[in-house]
């Protein structure tokens, strides 16, 4: 039986977003810091997403300007700090609360795009901005952190992490017509280059002694680099945008369950209120629901 475009771009998204979902499990699992998990997912995404765009005739110098160069290494900056940030706030937080706070991205984006752009946000965009803000402050709001809840500090660093990828989506919005996997490669590729300094290679056991944290950050390389990103672009070229923004869901979704069900980590009834809300609002910008048409549907 053949699938439709639709069918096909369905299955790629949802591959897409469950291996995203993972990624938390695969920083603790490394046993690495930040930015040496960072470090070897830029290194082997970059060979991943080299090879498979030389495989598919992408590597043409005529989309290598200036302009293209430029603007992807500014938003691969952005990437690239986004991915620290967001991977400290694990280890800080939970992965749990640090994804639920990351996912606060379109509200960055919305905010952005006003303060940069002039753009205009209407009444029901910023109902549903209000009601994720009032999710964010039960997350917050949540009690002493050895009850569970998260810290500050890693509350801020995914709050930051999703500012940072907020930027990065703004510049990426000015590179249309440029194959996506390009632009991900000279930022992962750039990532490498950035990283280099700061990553600490006496942490990492030789291969053969502990080859287990160097097939966690290979997995983060070709899995949550390579594939992911290739899935993803795949799916976004045939999916309306409306289902793309449900099935982002996914992500989210799978990365809460990996932490209740291997980090045993347990979320109060005013936390799992946070992430509903959060999502609740993520969901309203991402379709452009108006306030009114989604009460209706409730």
């Amino acid at each position: 039986m053949k699938l439709s475009t639709q069918q096909l771009g369905s299955l790629q998204m949802v591959a897409a977003m469950a291996i995203s979902g993972t990624i938390g499990a695969f920083v603790f699992e490394s046993g690495q810091s930040p930015f040496n998990v960072v470090f070897f997912r830029c290194l082997f995404g970059a060979l991943c997403l080299a090879a498979w765009c030389a495989a598919t005739g992408l590597l043409r110098r005529r989309h290598f300007t200036r302009r293209m160069l430029g603007l992807s290494a500014l938003g691969g900056v952005f990437i690239v700090f986004n991915w620290v940030l967001l991977f400290a706030a694990f280890h800080h937080a939970s992965i749990s609360i640090a994804t639920a706070v990351y996912n606060t991205q379109p509200f960055m984006l919305v905010g952005l795009g006003v303060l940069l752009l002039g753009e205009r946000v209407d009444a029901a965009k910023l109902a549903w901005i209000a009601l994720a803000f009032v999710g964010l402050l039960l997350l917050v709001g949540i009690g002493p952190l050895s009850q569970g809840s998260a810290s500050l500090l890693g509350f801020a660093m995914a709050l930051g992490a999703a500012l940072l990828y907020a930027f990065a989506a703004l510049v990426i919005k000015r590179l249309a017509g440029v194959p996506p996997q390009l632009i991900a490669l000279v930022q992962v590729s750039l990532g490498t280059l950035l990283l280099l300094p700061l990553a600490d290679f006496g942490a990492l056991p030789a291969p053969q002694q502990s080859p287990a944290p160097w097939l966690w950050l290979l997995g983060m390389g070709v899995l949550h680099t390579g594939l992911m990103y290739i899935l993803l672009y795949s799916a976004i070229q045939r999916l309306p945008t409306t289902r793309v923004a449900v099935l982002s869901f996914i992500y989210p979704a799978i990365a809460l369950a990996i932490d209740h069900g291997f980090y045993g980590q347990q979320l109060g009834l005013q936390q799992w209120l946070g992430v509903a809300l959060i999502a609740l609002g993520n969901l309203g910008v991402n379709l452009g629901l108006g306030w009114r048409r989604a009460q209706l549907s409730g």
